[in-house]
């Protein structure tokens, strides 16, 4: 079949919701304990699935992967790590009682690891935890992470803020945000849960470890939750819905692209404005060298004009695009196709 290029163009238009969420102060002459501040906040902590429909795929089948999450609002808003749901093509929910319910994301900041997700039912009853400011954080503060590591649900770890670490970015006009890095033990399972400061307030979201053995060696990062709001709770921002990796040279040529390099579509979630705009993603597992790819999907050629290049600065100013996506942002992306 010979190449064809496809201009996809999408008008996106939301009704407009408000995402505003309280302050809560809370004045108290001395902390609570460890136990009592558990007992208070696990009721909001839910353990999350990501299912991954690779049947669509050739030689595969369904996998997931599982996080954890905290629940923000008594609508249902929670936050957890974008990387638990991103290519999600379902997204499940499981309470406290053992209750589920699918979710849908609203916003999610790749860059920092932090998603937003609404609940399709929620439960009666539903008590959210309070989110506190994670600029009044300080090194040696003690801290609690709960969620559940390795699929234990509901497993409270206990440490202390060992610093806090600002985003390193090669591109300048990326929105910075910060991490709070923490030796309590964080393990697989954990990533979108809570860490919650002495009084049950939320003061970050679980993100990720630096481990050599892939467990916790006491190096575990978790988003400051005044950058999570910034990110996912404040900003006009949307969620595309699509996974894609860069090609270039021999490979990008053995594909028939005919520029430099172009974004190869790996995932696509069912449901997103990259499923809406009709994105088509791989489906033939292939290894090439040490790396794995999905083959068969469209490649991306230009996002609103601009084409795909392999340069730092190409990727810089694809970034400046994409996250000045708003809900009204007409989108326009050629792709190679077949």
């Amino acid at each position: 079949m010979p190449c064809k290029q496809f201009l996809i163009v999408l008008l996106v238009v939301f009704n407009g919701c408000s995402l505003a969420a309280k302050d809560h102060s809370q004045v108290q002459t001395q902390s609570p304990s460890l136990n009592s501040i558990f007992r208070q906040v696990n009721p909001a902590v839910v353990e999350i699935v990501g299912i991954l429909d690779q049947a669509r795929q050739e030689n595969s089948s369904s996998q997931s992967v599982l996080g954890s999450g905290v629940v923000i609002s008594e609508d249902g808003l929670v936050l957890t790590s974008s990387h638990v749901v991103h290519s999600a093509d379902i997204i499940l929910v499981r309470f406290l009682d053992g209750a589920t319910s699918r979710a849908e994301i609203v916003s999610s900041a790749a860059q920092a690891d932090v998603a937003l997700l609404q609940l399709n039912s929620v439960p009666p009853d539903l008590s959210p935890a309070l989110m506190g400011d994670s600029d009044t954080a300080e090194v040696g503060d003690q801290v609690l992470i709960i969620g559940a590591p390795y699929g234990i649900r509901h497993t409270m770890t206990v440490g202390y803020i060992s610093g806090r670490r600002q985003s390193q970015s090669p591109c300048p006009s990326m929105t910075p945000f910060e991490f709070l890095q923490t030796d309590a033990a964080i393990n697989q399972g954990n990533s979108g849960g809570p860490m919650l400061d002495m009084q049950g307030r939320i003061i970050g979201i679980v993100s990720r470890i630096l481990s050599r053995s892939g467990g916790s060696e006491g190096l575990g990062f978790a988003v400051g939750i005044n950058s999570a709001k910034n990110l996912v709770l404040k900003n006009d921002s949307i969620w595309i819905g699509f996974d894609a990796t860069l090609i270039s040279g021999d490979l990008a040529k053995a594909l028939n692209v005919t520029q430099e390099a172009g974004l190869l579509v790996q995932k696509v979630a069912p449901g997103s404005l990259a499923d809406e705009m009709g994105l088509v993603p791989g489906r033939i597992q292939a290894a090439i060298g040490d790396r794995h790819w999905l083959l068969g999907g469209d490649i991306i050629l230009d996002i609103q004009g601009a084409r795909i290049r392999p340069s730092l600065k190409n990727f810089c100013a694809l970034n400046n695009i994409v996250g000045g996506f708003t809900s009204s942002s007409n989108i326009q992306m050629t792709v190679l196709r077949n």
